[in-house]
């Protein structure tokens, strides 16, 4: 507890100053600048705003409006709080709340009520005499205080304290995560206790730099003797001189950030990032470790108003800390991801085969290293190194780093010294340079694509039966190429006699569909899948048949190739996904990377999505349970900014027409993308530029109805009537589905289940019992805004229905959801347009659920 004024001179002083203060100044301040001879009292309204109005800082409520605190947010989304001051104290109201300068520079925070007790320092006091400061409010988020000196008659600024140096859950663009090895100062993060409370919570963010400097997520527990207990649950692996081991998605974004790591000995180990401009435009990102423990970078996505998440660590269960034990390695494409290194298997093969890989491996054989004696070494002959390709190194807490060595003198090394059991390159630029050398086991291993390689020190045995294998599966090889290659040289001639006379019968027909489509080869196609494999098959449907492939870059891929027993209907998708696709470029819709004519044969090769469709998880009992809310919610945004790109921002506005749960499929990191636009279509109206709601508005007719059942609109069911509403709708039936985990159909009408509990009051009931009691206040706020929503969407008249940007910003809290009307109740057990019209109805069924495509033809 703070001293009260009456205690002590200099604060009760300092108290008469800012009580005079709190009666007489306004609420709220528009500068970025507080000086000394100010302060700032009450008031819910920001107190500080950059100078570009980039953040604010101010206070804001939680826990229902009785709790409040001092924080930084970003402007643009006043709910990303991205700096805390009074973490463990809280004010009971804004109204009591000083923020003042003291004499000697500190930044304090009073609360009036309390006789002014100090409710939060900066701690920020220069020593000695009194000295002029201000704190200043900075475009890239930093709250600094600074002193003014005068040295040699200039005027120089010293910073005295800021916000940057102190962390709490979020790190900015600048911001620097890691080791101050001058004063020992850690610069890192720790979560919030909950989406109400802000004080230090479970997980913790920090830079190890015991070895080659590498990012941890630390969790820490309560235990029975009162202290806490801390485990590791996730890390990144070592910076490798252009990303972490185990980030490969970081050179993906260089467009968006740069990325810089120091490590200075005797100065600082430290990892930072800066946001680029991009498009003129500067982008604001940040990354949060949230009260889960996942770490994740949010970009602002301005057209849709809302952040999008660029990545999450850890991202699947490889990147659990130690899934797999000592000598382990982790893959997350088996279906049991646990394996040992070569020349080693599992310690206790009863755990294995229960699944529990944590106890390890241990080596087959021992290892024939020799001391020559007490500190000296030799070099053994029997023991060698088994590359171990395309992994995140092994952790590297107690490693030893060598910068200047070579790869080859770093093998030496290890060979020369008995306790060193791997090594490999610091540094993957110009082939590998630098030496990170291993004493004792190597934990939490895992592949990933791309990787690095580690030298796994082996006995020459195991050495020895590895270099057999590898001999035998090469003559094997060379015989069976030497035979391909005799076959090949044989046919070559006719094949190329065949390809110039399709060339010549095929372009005339295609004309300009495939400008913007990249073609491939019918071999490198064949070669990818195996010879189109049955064992590669993930999909099948009316269309033909779904592999995955994988093509000689190593890049997974889905191959959809045209089913010869339906060559006209498919043709027909065929040609429409072209020539929609290939115009279309977008982070939540699937990439088509080619295409494929070849005589008959029409194949698409898309980007491979490893999680398949969204149907196969909330559909499923068992696995919509692994459906956290949080990832529900991402995947109602990232359809819904698919959508908005469609609808208005691509160079050729379309409807999409057949969206549903089976047509958003997965990728690894969970991130939704809208699939399938073979019965899409461009639209493009006279009012095309009049305004948004009059696009969404506009509409055309169509004599060719073809959709899915329960997710079609009533306009375009009944009347043929096509419009942007006409995907809305599908989108309010998906987000119910969604939030829900139940599908609408003709057995159960979801709607109209929706809308009953949505009158009396109950609309949480909806929310998917499997995740419901996962679910905080926040998130039960979140759940009921998206049922609201979903029932906007899916009212009986298209005026009626928000268009795609809209529904964002109502899902992000920018604006309130309206109160929707009933909207049109369909009797369970039948077809709402087959009670008007005669329907011939044909499902076809997919690799990922059933598309009905129904032809309607008046009685």
């Amino acid at each position: 507890m703070s001293k009260s004024p009456t205690q002590s001179p200099a604060l009760f002083l300092l108290a008469l100053v800012l009580l005079s203060v709190y009666f007489l100044v306004p609420a709220s301040a528009a500068g970025s600048t507080l000086t000394q001879s100010s302060a700032i009292a009450g008031g819910e309204q920001p107190q500080l705003v950059s100078p570009s109005d980039v953040f604010r800082l101010g206070l804001f409520p939680l826990a229902n409006n009785t709790k409040w605190f001092l924080g930084i947010w970003f402007t643009v989304s006043p709910a990303a709080v991205v700096w805390v001051a009074n973490r463990e104290r809280p004010l009971n109201t804004p109204s009591s709340a000083v923020l003042a300068l003291t004499a000697r520079g500190s930044l304090v925070l009073l609360d009036a009520s309390r006789n002014n007790e100090t409710i939060w320092s900066s701690n920020s006091s220069s020593a000695g005499a009194a000295v002029k400061a201000e704190a200043q409010l900075q475009d890239n988020g930093n709250l600094v205080v600074v002193a003014a000196t005068d040295e040699e008659q200039q005027r120089q600024a010293v910073i005295l304290w800021q916000s940057f140096e102190h962390p709490t859950n979020t790190f900015l663009s600048g911001m620097r995560s890691g080791k101050d090895l001058r004063t020992g100062a850690l610069w890192s993060l720790s979560s919030w206790r909950g989406a109400d409370d802000p004080s230090p919570g479970a997980f913790r963010y920090v830079m190890d730099t015991a070895g080659s400097p590498e990012l941890h997520v630390w969790k820490t527990t309560d235990s029975d003797d009162g202290h806490g207990r801390s485990k590791k649950t996730y890390r990144t692996g070592p910076w490798n001189g252009v990303r972490f081991s185990g980030i490969p998605e970081m050179t993906t974004f260089e467009d968006m950030f740069e990325f810089r790591f120091t490590n200075a000995p005797g100065s600082e180990v430290s990892y930072t990032f800066r946001d680029r401009v991009v498009g003129g435009s500067q982008m604001m990102s940040r990354v949060v470790l949230n009260e889960s423990g996942v770490m994740q970078r949010m970009v602002w996505d301005g057209p849709s108003a809302a952040w999008s998440s660029f990545w999450t660590g850890p991202r699947d269960r490889c990147d659990t800390y130690g899934l797999c034990g000592a000598f382990g390695v982790c893959n997350v494409v088996d279906a049991v991801v646990c394996s040992c290194v070569k020349g080693f298997a599992p310690r206790s093969p009863a755990e294995w085969r229960m699944r529990n890989a944590s106890g390890g491996c241990a080596r087959v054989t021992p290892l024939q290293r020799k001391c020559a004696g007490a500190g000296e070494e030799e070099e053994v002959e029997e023991d060698g190194f088994y590359v171990l390709r395309g992994v995140k190194l092994p952790e590297t807490h107690g490693s030893v780093v060598d910068a200047g060595a070579t790869l080859e003198e770093c093998g030496r090394r290890c060979l020369a010294n008995c306790s060193c059991t791997a090594y490999a390159a610091a540094d993957i630029r110009g082939g590998g340079t630098g030496c990170v050398q291993w004493f004792g086991d190597l934990v939490d291993t895992r592949f990933v694509e791309p990787g690095q390689d580690l030298f796994v020190r082996l006995a020459k045995s195991d050495l020895e039966a590895t270099t057999k294998t590898n001999k035998l599966v090469g003559v094997i090889a060379a015989v069976a190429t030497g035979f391909a290659l005799l076959l090949l040289s044989l046919g070559c001639l006719i094949w190329r006699r065949r390809k110039a006379w399709r060339s010549s019968k095929q372009a005339p027909m295609f004309g300009e569909a495939f400008h913007e489509c990249p073609t491939y080869q019918l071999e490198i196609i064949r070669a990818a899948t195996d010879g189109f494999c049955p064992g590669n098959e993930i999909g099948r449907g009316g269309f033909g048949i779904v592999y995955k492939g994988r093509l000689s870059d190593g890049q997974e891929v889905a191959v959809k190739k045209l089913s010869a027993e339906n060559k006209m209907q498919g043709f027909k998708e065929f040609m429409n996904e072209v020539e929609m696709i290939a115009k279309l470029q977008h982070r939540n819709l699937v990439r088509l990377l080619g295409c494929c004519i070849h005589g008959s044969e029409r194949i698409l090769v898309y980007e491979y999505m490893s999680n398949k469709s969204l149907d196969a998880f909330i559909f499923d009992a068992r696995r919509r349970a692994s459906l956290s809310w949080r990832t529900r919610m991402e995947i109602i945004l990232g359809v819904a900014r698919g959508l908005v790109y469609l609808h208005q921002d691509s160079r050729h506005t379309m409807i999409h027409r057949d969206l549903k749960a089976a047509n958003v499929l997965l990728d690894g990191d969970m991130v939704a993308k809208i699939s399938d636009f073979g019965i899409a279509r461009i639209f493009s109206s006279s009012s095309s530029n009049a305004g948004l709601g009059d696009l969404d508005c506009s509409s055309t007719v169509t004599e060719r109805i073809v959709g899915t059942y329960g997710y079609m609109s009533p306009e375009y069911a009944m009347g043929g009537m096509v419009s942007f509403m006409q995907d809305v709708y599908s989108f309010g039936v998906l987000l119910l589905e969604i939030v829900g985990g139940r599908r609408n159909q003709r057995s159960f009408n979801l709607i109209a289940h929706a809308w009953k509990l949505f009158e009396e009051d109950r609309s949480l009931e909806l929310l998917d019992p499997t995740v419901r009691g996962g679910c905080g206040p926040a998130e039960m706020e979140q759940a009921a805004t998206c049922i609201q929503v979903g029932l906007l969407c899916v009212q009986e008249s298209p005026s009626q229905r928000p268009p795609m940007a809209a529904v964002i910003q109502m899902l992000s809290h920018q604006q309130a959801p309206g109160r929707p009307r009933r909207p049109v109740v369909c009797t369970p057990m039948s077809n709402p347009a087959a009670a008007l019209i005669g329907v011939q109805e044909e499902v076809v069924t997919s690799g990922s659920g059933e598309l009905t495509i129904t032809n309607l033809e008046g009685r």
